[in-house]
Parts: C-alpha cells; sequence; structure tokens
C-alpha cells in the first residue's frame, strides 16, 4: 500500500482506499466505515501522495510528515484532530517546526492529524515505511 492509492475526495469525511478505476470515475473502500462506493469524474479527488506541506525552505511531501508523527507517537495513535486550534499548531510545530504558518493552516494541520490517525488505525504507516526499502 502506497499513499498512491489514499485518495481525498472533496465534501465526504475521512479517505478512501483506491480499488479500482472506471470509465466515469473510480472504485473507492472507505477507511472508515469499509463501506464500496462510486466517485464521479466530477469529485475533487486528491491524491494523498501529491501533498505537500509549506515550511519556510521548501515544501515537505506527506509522507514525511506522517512519518515524522509516527516517530513522535512511537507508531500509535497522534492527538484528537478535536483539539483547539493553539493545540494543533502547537503539536505541529513539534512535528515539523519550519513549516509556514502563514500558509499551513489550522484546518491543514488538523486533515493530516485526522488522516495520520485513519492510516493508523487502519494499520497503513507500516506499509508506507517499507515501500521507501
Amino acid at each position: 500500500m502506497s499513499l498512491e492509492n489514499i485518495l481525498s475526495v472533496t465534501g465526504k469525511p475521512g479517505l478512501y482506499q483506491l480499488k479500482t478505476k472506471t470509465r466515469n470515475g473510480f472504485v473507492v473502500e472507505s477507511l472508515i466505515d469499509k463501506k464500496t462506493a462510486i466517485i464521479g469524474i466530477n469529485h475533487n479527488v486528491s491524491v494523498l501522495k501529491d501533498i505537500s506541506i509549506y515550511t519556510y525552505e521548501t515544501e515537505v511531501p506527506l509522507k514525511e510528515v506522517f512519518q515524522k508523527i509516527a516517530e513522535k507517537e512511537n507508531q500509535g495513535p497522534s492527538i484528537n484532530h478535536k483539539v483547539s486550534k493553539k493545540e494543533l499548531q502547537s503539536y505541529f510545530s513539534e512535528v515539523l517546526p519550519n513549516y509556514d504558518e502563514d500558509r499551513v493552516y489550522a484546518s491543514d494541520i488538523k486533515k493530516v492529524v485526522q488522516w495520520y490517525n485513519l492510516l493508523q488505525s487502519n494499520d497503513l504507516l507500516n506499509s508506507l515505511s517499507q515501500e521507501e526499502e
């Protein structure tokens, strides 16, 4: 499993695992409830592999951010994504100290933390680190 097969769909909660592509969109499985759904081509879909977080020097791929969170949490779950904005920002500055506070919003941090916890609870983080080897 790699981040190439994990999707975020605008307007739908959580993350989705790509099962197959169709002429009119994608067949996906929710990582939250394991239900299969068809996502039309008109939906805005982001592949997690293509997402990066702004820092003052460069952009850090989401995979590296997930690995930093995993190191910090000893491969365990992260903080709850529903904590206050201040707590999220404080937590994220521990994980990625040089993130660009002007371009990375609290809502972005909330998504990253929520996505990390979803991947961690579905035991998909180990496959991300093995992917490099």
